[in-house]
């Protein structure tokens, strides 16, 4: 008896170790990614945005930026910002839930409800009409958005998106963590240890066969989706999301806006024969832009295709197949980094800041 009684004593205090560890990363992140925006509430969610005005000098509409699955602004903001200052009202947003963004009601659950939480951001800022940008799990918010807002969608940027069912599930933790007890346990104790391990491997799975842009995981704060509640509402994004787009996807042929697909053969971790070429077949008027050997980043490795993107969504002529074969001389030998084997034909989002 009293063995038993020493090892559930030992187990309490490396729980109560774990859990002490995890506020205490939680406070380290937090001090070295403080929000870098402002703040607004709407749809009854406190949103944590960054609003760069062009001031008078725009040649494009305004562009949203929605970043996927385990990111946050931050994102998004390192990979265009610089690229369009000046260009575009550009709006990039931490999903609600992520980064310094309130969950909100449970709506935000499902990309509908976030859809539909940007959406009264708009107003709020005062931004009636503009491109949607979205990156892998921002493709399922995207479409979202163009199919219950088509009066603000000026088009869409789908960059290696989610968008249709896979085959397959999700990694089990994503499984694991909505759970009301384990889940919570789980979150508040091992995914802080384990997912320090995991944050390389994974940024290098992420970008592959590209190399990761330069001190990636740093500067865009990718570990702050560790901590608890971040980790909890990012979980069950993923978790819900292949039931969601199996229901909303036989309604992308109502999509009218022009829409942009950047996708690449090399991307493991959202298989784009499914959902970029799913896409492709149903929007009404969409264009596909396939890169050879280009991965899960196109937002970072293919920028500059992206940009032109945007401005063909505004009405520029742009040659989009002409510069994607240009991009794939200049990535035709990359080779950086293992193929993400582990999720084998079960596609799934994991960690794509």
């Amino acid at each position: 008896m009293q063995i038993v009684v020493t090892a559930f004593l030992v187990l309490l205090a490396l729980l109560a170790a774990l859990v002490l560890f995890t506020r205490i990363f939680v406070l380290v992140i937090e001090r070295r990614h403080p929000p870098v925006g402002r703040f607004a509430t709407v749809n009854g969610t406190r949103l944590h945005y960054v609003l760069e005005r062009a001031e008078g000098t725009a040649d494009l509409p305004p562009v949203v930026f929605l970043h996927g699955a385990s990111g946050n602004l931050l994102d998004q903001m390192l990979a265009f910002r610089d690229r369009l200052a000046g260009r575009a009202d550009l709006l990039f947003v931490d999903r609600p839930g992520h980064g310094w963004s309130a969950r909100g009601p449970e709506y935000n659950e499902l990309p509908d409800g976030q859809a539909d939480t940007i959406a009264a951001l708009l107003d709020e800022l005062g931004i009636g009409k503009a491109i949607i940008a979205g990156h892998s799990f921002g493709g399922a918010i995207a479409a979202s958005f163009a199919l219950n807002h088509p009066g603000k969608t000026a088009g869409i940027l789908f960059m290696a998106p989610v968008s249709h069912p896979w085959p397959g599930g999700v990694d089990w933790y994503y499984d694991l963590t909505p759970r009301p007890i384990i889940g919570r346990l789980f979150s508040e104790t091992l995914v802080v240890p384990l997912g320090l391990l995991r944050l390389w491997p994974g940024t290098r799975a992420v970008f592959s066969p590209n190399p990761p842009a330069r001190d990636f995981v740093r500067r865009t704060g990718v570990a702050m989706v560790l901590r608890p509640w971040h980790f909890r509402a990012n979980a069950i994004d993923v978790a819900r999301l292949s039931e969601y787009v199996a229901r909303t996807a036989p309604r992308y042929p109502r999509i009218k806006a022009p829409a942009v697909i950047i996708t690449g053969d090399g991307d493991t971790i959202v298989l784009p024969r499914v959902h970029s070429m799913g896409l492709a077949r149903d929007l009404e008027n969409a264009e596909l832009v396939w890169v050879r050997n280009l991965g899960h980043k196109p937002d970072y490795v293919a920028t500059d295709l992206a940009v032109a993107a945007l401005e063909k969504l505004a009405g520029k002529p742009r040659d989009l197949q002409a510069l994607a074969r240009q991009l794939e001389e200049r990535i035709a030998e990359d080779r950086y980094g293992p193929v993400h084997r582990s999720l084998g034909n079960r596609e799934a989002v994991p960690s794509d800041a």
